[in-house]
């Protein structure tokens, strides 16, 4: 199932409570945008999570849905509220109270990529700020609503499982359980958007793929996981962050040598998280 927005994957028959999602792999740099841009088609693709949806493709054949977007993070970033504009921007927006996305350029309508380079010379107009946000934002949010709300339905829980990819540089200097530089990030607000016992579950597919994992450092999750986390109604939200140097050449934008045996570590790791969402889940103590 595809749309502008998005491509929705579906199992023939949905097994597993988890709903996979890559919000930031999309690649869809119209010649529009790029023209718009003072960065060239290699500059302004470092913030995409490049490849993120391939590396979970396989998950439909394992009884889950998978929602993969379309546009690039640098024209649109699905992992902010759609109120989130930069007056610098865009024109016309009041400068808002303390927000620390919007202060560093990360908005929904990003200021700059990834080393804070400027996507642009100038500011958008309110109208093709809205007109991103209504084409591309509300529709994607629109179907991952969805799909949260049938999967509940249908299992009585709900896991999304949202994966991302993190600069090799961003965890160079994070230690965790006494090792250097963890390989997998998964963040869930601290405990607030999902349950300590299916964070666990997770935890251990990827510790026992031979990945080291931290929880919530240095990325604990942004608006996907705060606004679809709510474990009381039985919604969870987990952020999954790859290292890319594990199966890219974040230079060049491009899978490197160990990209197809990653691929197949992470088709293994899918299928046991979706296998996870086929049991009756462990939940935390009250």
């Amino acid at each position: 199932m595809t749309s502008d927005a998005y491509t929705l994957t579906l199992p023939e028959v949905q097994t597993s409570c988890m709903v996979f999602a890559s919000p930031h792999s999309g690649r869809n740099y119209s010649r529009e945008f790029l023209r718009s841009s003072v960065l060239d088609e290699l500059q302004i693709r470092s913030s995409e999570d490049a490849f993120v949806d391939r590396l979970i493709a396989p998950a439909a054949k394992f009884g889950a849905p998978l929602l993969a977007a379309h546009m690039p993070r640098a024209f649109l970033d699905l992992n902010r509220a759609c109120d989130e504009l930069d007056p610098a921007v865009v024109q016309g927006v009041l400068r808002p109270g303390h927000n620390p996305r919007i202060a560093s350029g990360l908005g929904v309508i990003p200021r700059v990529v990834a080393n804070g380079r400027a996507i642009y010379s100038g500011k958008l107009s309110m109208a093709q700020a809205r007109a991103r946000i209504d084409e591309y934002w509300h529709p994607y949010h629109h179907r991952l609503t969805q799909l949260m709300n049938d999967t509940n339905s249908t299992f009585g829980r709900t896991v999304l499982v949202d994966f991302h990819s993190m600069p090799h540089e961003a965890v160079q200097s994070v230690t965790h359980a006494g090792f250097a530089r963890p390989e997998v990030v998964l963040g869930d607000r601290f405990g607030a958007a999902a349950d300590g016992g299916i964070v666990d579950r997770i935890e251990t597919v990827f510790l026992e793929a031979g990945l080291r994992v931290s929880r919530n450092a240095p990325f604990a999750g942004a608006y996907i996981t705060q606004a679809y986390g709510r474990p009381s109604r039985g919604h969870h939200a987990v952020q999954v962050e790859i290292d890319r140097a594990l199966y890219m050449n974040e230079q060049y934008v491009r899978p490197n040598g160990n990209f197809d045996s990653f691929r197949k570590l992470m088709e293994q790791i899918v299928a046991q998280i979706a296998d996870v969402g086929r049991h009756e889940l462990p939940l935390a103590a009250e």
